[in-house]
């Protein structure tokens, strides 16, 4: 039985070796925290308080929405905003990418600051790591503080961080997912969309542009997104970069000419005069906005991110909705994988007489195999059961509905589906950051609204029509044992789309591993 001592004695090490790191982490996120700060209102005096207050006070108790779906207009009322902003920027990203539109926006958060308007910029950690430079450059602007969420401690030592991420792995692989864009206490972005080339239709070569959509809100809930932005950036599990680095390799002056020398750049010029052409109105298009008296923020609460206080999780608000449906759901999501439960209950609606349909990305164009491959998993207990389900394979020159742009920018390259959205009985919708999928539920944070308004649901309603279009997607059937992917005008495939044979295999064994709450 000597053999049990041993096992019992490493797996005691293991646990202590566990423990000693995040205690140590805990003590340091304690004294690095910074001061609290808060949301700065409304005022009366600022370009968009005279734009929006009228307006405001002519529905009071409403709040205003907008979808945005192309890329090219979601860039520019970043751009046009950061602009006109005179008091505060609050930004919290996934994803902020250091590439061209990633350092247009950069360029325009420095002019602000130039102007005196208080920035603050949170990011999760797993997109900033190993590219710290830009963002502490940015973070020594006095204007400007960047804090990031749920970050590696060690970021100068590759040994040490390494270390710390082995003994770390499963709190650092709880991540914030949001997109927020707040400005001024009066306007705000919130949706799909992170900050980068392929969100703006910008890539270029072998990068893929993505379908992605979100929305331009004022009003009330542009003051429950304040209050969350806030909890985020008080929570302790946001630190100030510059608290995790000793020596603060960057400046801010050779950055403003690097920003300076990009813009003046060919791909700089071109891309601008696609997204911001000479001539276009500076004007935020509010007139598009509508005053709705159901519009919800839903938000997982940070604390999400350390797998405690499981009361308030987004699950709670997005799952009642989900399962309220009495005629038809419309899912659409880049990433599904809907776990146990979440396959049980669509198969009851189903089973109850609802018409479900749900899109997702194809093979082809999924920017992860490994969910692809949990995804195929579910595959053929949803379509038995009568699901409608679609694989999105967007092809690179076609456009989205009402001549909105589904890429923006043509690359020779399919375009991946990246929007989430959720439409129950033609009657209540939803759109965020949430995808349909266990990460989603159970490891990050995730925000979004929930809303009524007929003309708002029609638009949506009309993106899922142009998604699930013959043009853009297959729909999935079964031929007797195997699965066929089926297009108006085109004989049936048995095998995935326009995918090697690699990928196929790859993601056929993903989809027979234990691993799908990790994805």
């Amino acid at each position: 039985m000597a053999w049990l001592g041993w096992i019992i004695a490493a797996a005691a090490f293991l646990a202590l070796g566990s423990a000693i790191p995040l205690w140590s982490y805990g003590r340091f996120a304690r004294r690095a925290r910074g001061p609290e700060s808060h949301a700065i209102g409304p005022g009366d005096t600022a370009a968009l308080d005279r734009l929006l207050a009228p307006l405001e006070a002519a529905h009071p108790g409403q709040s205003g929405a907008a979808f945005v779906f192309d890329p090219l207009e979601a860039f520019r009322l970043r751009l046009r905003s950061a602009t006109q902003a005179s008091r505060s920027l609050d930004l919290l990203y996934y994803i902020w990418t250091d590439d061209l539109t990633g350092r247009l926006l950069a360029q325009a958060l420095i002019e602000a600051a130039d102007r005196g308007v208080r920035v603050r910029l949170l990011l999760d950690d797993v997109n900033v790591l190993g590219r710290d430079p830009t963002y502490l450059a940015l973070d020594r602007h006095p204007e400007i503080e960047v804090r990031l969420f749920n970050p590696i401690r060690n970021r100068e030592s590759p040994l040490r961080r390494g270390i710390e991420l082995l003994f770390n792995l499963l709190r650092y692989n709880r991540r914030m997912h949001g997109k927020l864009w707040l400005v001024d206490g009066r306007l705000a972005l919130a949706g799909g969309r992170n900050v980068g080339d392929v969100y703006f239709g910008a890539a270029r070569g072998r990068r893929r542009n993505v379908d992605d959509l979100e929305m331009l809100l004022a009003g009330p809930v542009v003051g429950e997104a304040a209050q969350l932005f806030d909890s985020y950036w008080n929570s302790g599990l946001a630190l100030p970069i510059r608290s995790l680095w000793h020596k603060r390799k960057s400046s801010l002056a050779r950055f403003r000419e690097r920003l300076r020398r990009d813009a003046r750049s060919a791909a700089a010029r071109a891309y601008l005069e696609r997204a911001v052409p000479p001539g276009a109105p500076t004007a935020l298009p509010i007139e598009r906005l509508r005053w709705v008296e159901r519009l919800e923020l839903v938000a997982d609460p940070p604390q999400k991110a350390l797998g405690s206080r499981r009361a308030g999780w987004l699950p709670a608000s997005i799952m009642p909705v989900l399962q309220s449906a009495e005629r038809d759901l419309r899912i659409m999501t880049p990433y599904f994988v809907p776990g146990t439960d979440g396959l049980a209950s669509l198969i009851d609606l189903a089973r109850r007489g609802v018409r479900i349909e749900i899109v997702t990305n194809a093979l082809a164009v999924a920017d992860h195999t490994l969910v692809h491959g949990a995804y195929r998993w579910y595959r053929r207990a949803l379509i038995g059961a009568g699901v409608r389900l679609y694989e999105f394979a967007g092809r690179p020159a076609e456009q989205g509905p009402a001549g909105q742009g589904a890429a923006g920018q043509k690359t020779g390259r399919h375009v991946m589906l990246h929007g989430k959205a959720m439409i129950v009985d033609g009657t209540l919708g939803f759109a965020g950051s949430f995808n349909f999928d266990l990460r989603s539920a159970y490891l990050n944070t995730e925000m979004g609204v929930i809303f009524d308004d007929a003309a708002l649901l029609a638009e949506l309603n009309a993106r899922f029509d142009w998604a699930t279009s013959p043009s853009q997607a297959y729909r999935l059937g079964l031929e007797g044992r195997l699965m066929a992917w089926l297009r108006e005008g085109e004989a049936p495939l048995n095998l995935e789309p326009h995918s090697p044979l690699m990928r196929r295999a790859a993601s056929f064994v993903i989809g027979h591993l234990p691993i799908h709450r990790l994805l």
